[in-house]
């Protein structure tokens, strides 16, 4: 019952978001069929391809015959590239996708680990470490860490290459990594630092609750207390930014893509925008709030497993 209400509740946002993205671009100025033909065509040019296009037709009914199409996986044809939308953001995506889930399961396993450490050794040389380390991740910028990196492993060591991906079918295995390895080097350490920070601020209030001061009294040992007891609701803040950051993986990591000419989901956007190419922009808007849907939900699953009582809506 608890999966299919959040999915529920999911589904209805998902509908809410595309609909203001649909709504929004509709309202930006220009015109579409101009976009197409240019600034030089005559007035009943305009005016034919605005009815085969069905511009002129009411807003809901330009709304429901997108809305049908996209269902469909037809997201139209791109005004710039004059491609189908369909098959380049697929692609765009698997680039994007490898690059972020790489990054994902570093900040998850790294980021928490760092955060338990420094919540263990609160106040010691350790604690203070790692958070100077995280707050120096927090205060600079990814996009100029990407260029101080590429000034560092392209130009004065040139071991990585500074721009640019070669599918794995196409290399061998130092070749693909090799390209991947500085822009996941700078989404990790960007990523990292808000992670640790919370999850030592979770374990830190969770080690100074009363069930774990009754776990000591009872004489059980500090890894049992941290690993059975402590661990599980400490993970919980860290899993709502796990959420949002991998939303942020997939739709926000165009100035780390820019940075490194990833052609990637990233830079596809940009395109579109700067272009003004509606279709690129409704689609991959589209998709980045289905990302972020899809991972709100998964979270509150986790919430679900680590803690029962949220499932079943029981009080603490």
């Amino acid at each position: 019952m608890y999966i299919l209400q959040r999915l529920f509740y999911t589904l209805v946002i998902l509908f809410v978001i595309t609909s203001l993205v649909f709504l929004v671009l509709q309202v930006l100025p220009g015109n579409v069929a101009k976009m197409i033909l240019g600034q030089y065509a005559t007035p009943e040019t305009l005016k034919a391809l605005e009815e085969k296009l069905g511009l002129n037709d009411p807003l809901i009914t330009q709304y429901l015959r997108w809305l049908s199409s996209t269902l469909r996986g037809d997201l139209g044809k791109s005004l710039v590239m004059e491609r189908p939308v369909a098959p380049i953001l697929l692609q765009a995506l698997g680039r994007s996708a490898i690059l972020a889930t790489i990054t994902f399961i570093l900040i998850a396993v790294i980021g928490n680990l760092l955060g338990v450490f420094a919540a263990i050794k609160q106040d010691k040389a350790l604690d203070i470490f790692l958070s100077t380390f995280a707050l120096v991740g927090i205060s600079v910028p990814e996009y100029f860490l990407g260029i101080v990196l590429v000034i560092l492993f392209s130009t004065l060591l040139p071991i990585f290459p500074s721009s640019g991906y070669i599918p794995f079918m196409f290399s061998n295995l130092w070749q693909w990594a090799s390209h991947l390895f500085l822009p996941t080097i700078t989404l990790t350490y960007t990523l990292i630092a808000h992670i640790t920070r919370m999850s030592r601020s979770s374990m830190i209030e969770v080690l100074q609750s009363n069930y774990v001061k009754y776990a000591e009294a009872k004489g059980l040992s500090r890894k049992d207390i941290i690993l059975k007891h402590a661990l599980k609701n400490a993970l919980i803040p860290s899993i709502t930014v796990l959420a949002l950051d991998f939303g942020w993986l997939i739709g926000g990591i165009a100035l780390v893509e820019t940075v490194f000419a990833y052609p990637g989901f990233g830079r596809l956007l940009v395109f579109g925008i700067m272009q003004r190419d509606l279709p690129v922009m409704q689609a991959c808007m589209v998709v980045i709030a289905i990302v972020y849907c899809i991972a709100n939900l998964i979270a509150d699953l986790l919430y679900s497993f680590v803690d029962p009582r949220i499932r079943f809506g029981k009080p603490a």
